[in-house]
């Protein structure tokens, strides 16, 4: 029985990369469940044995080899006996620079995941690539998450996954899948490539079906707005990816890959009110009460600071906004007639907003 570590930790260690939030990948070889288990392991998982380290709560993966038998990510066999030998397991990883193993202060790098790192280049493992389509969206992801090291797809990659689309692989992605690794490449500093990779493969008009068609892609990237921003926030990031989009195809798109309520929502009132914002100097005072009112300013203050922040993103003076909902905040409903309080709050907003405008 022998322990190695594998995949993104000794990445990013031959990248000079401290990423503390890089999971450690530990792979048995040599063992069994039953081993494992009797070793004080808990078994999670089902398509394969992962295991629980009893103290350090790490995951830990028998070797294993895989045959594929059905379509998507899913739709896998596996042999996770003793007889599996490093070089097999390391052989059906998606990228050669996730291919690398490390015991103690030894390297195991049959696929030249090295060379690879030092050319920067996002190369295939083996053909056996094209049976899992999670992998399209992984080498995009990691094209983003790289881009600051120069990484490209390799040519021979970029084909295969042409080839995925054009199958029908693709198709079987499914929308947990989609959303996970979109928000992964949104949450890092240059998400434009991700996009791009997508769509220079064919991919982006089958993961993203619902909006309207990607813009021609050529050397220049058109997603590259959503690069270097001063915002860690995914849900800010994607709600400035869809400001433009037809608001029916931003809702169709929202339940094609099950986003969490927080992007749904975000996302539309940006896409929404940021005209109507771009003008706030102009607008009436009754645009004005219904541009708090359907933003629920007031209440939602977490979500309305979210939306001034990606206002002020893509450009848009939102001084004279918080000023006004300064005043409204202000408002002291202790003073207030008691009698139809409702309408007495109303009405005092929109007196703040007349003088205000």
């Amino acid at each position: 029985m022998k322990k190695y570590l594998v995949g993104g930790a000794v990445r990013d260690q031959l990248l000079g990369i401290a990423n503390e939030h890089t999971e450690k990948d530990w792979l048995i070889v040599g063992s069994s469940p039953e081993e494992m288990l009797d070793l004080g392991y808990r078994q999670v998982g089902k398509e394969f044995p992962v295991f629980l380290h009893p103290g350090t709560q790490e995951e830990y993966a028998l070797a294993r080899v895989e045959r594929k038998v059905g379509k998507g990510y899913k739709g896998f066999e596996f042999d996770t006996s003793k007889s599996v030998t490093l070089e097999q397991d390391l052989s059906r990883r998606d990228l050669t620079i996730n291919a690398i193993a490390q015991k103690n202060d030894e390297l195991f790098d049959p696929f030249n995941g090295q060379v690879d790192l030092d050319n920067g280049l996002l190369k295939h493992v083996s053909v056996a690539f094209v049976e899992d389509p999670v992998r399209i969206l992984r080498v995009a992801r990691f094209a983003a998450q790289f881009k600051a090291f120069g990484f490209k797809v390799a040519h021979e990659t970029h084909q295969l996954m042409k080839d995925m689309v054009v199958s029908g692989e693709v198709d079987a992605l499914t929308p947990e899948r989609v959303f996970k690794e979109l928000d992964k490449s949104l949450a890092g500093d240059t998400p434009a490539a991700f996009f791009k990779v997508l769509s220079a493969c064919g991919a982006y008009e089958k993961v993203f079906s619902p909006l309207k068609s990607c813009p021609p892609q050529n050397h220049q990237n058109a997603f590259e707005f959503l690069d270097n921003l001063p915002t860690s926030e995914p849900a800010i990031k994607f709600s400035i990816w869809l400001k433009d989009e037809d608001p029916k195809a931003l809702d169709a798109l929202c339940k094609h890959i099950k986003c969490p309520k927080k992007y749904e929502q975000l996302a539309k009132l940006v896409n929404t009110t940021y005209q109507f914002a771009t003008k706030f100097k102009t607008q009436s005072s009754d645009e004005v009460f219904n541009f708090f009112a359907k933003t629920d300013a007031l209440r939602r203050q977490e979500r309305f600071a979210e939306l001034l922040t990606t206002f002020a993103l893509i450009g848009i003076d939102v001084s004279r906004i918080v000023e006004l909902k300064d005043l409204l905040n202000a408002i002291d409903t202790s003073s207030l007639d008691k009698h139809n309080i409702a309408q007495v709050i109303q009405q005092q907003k929109l007196s703040i907003i007349e003088d205000f405008v």
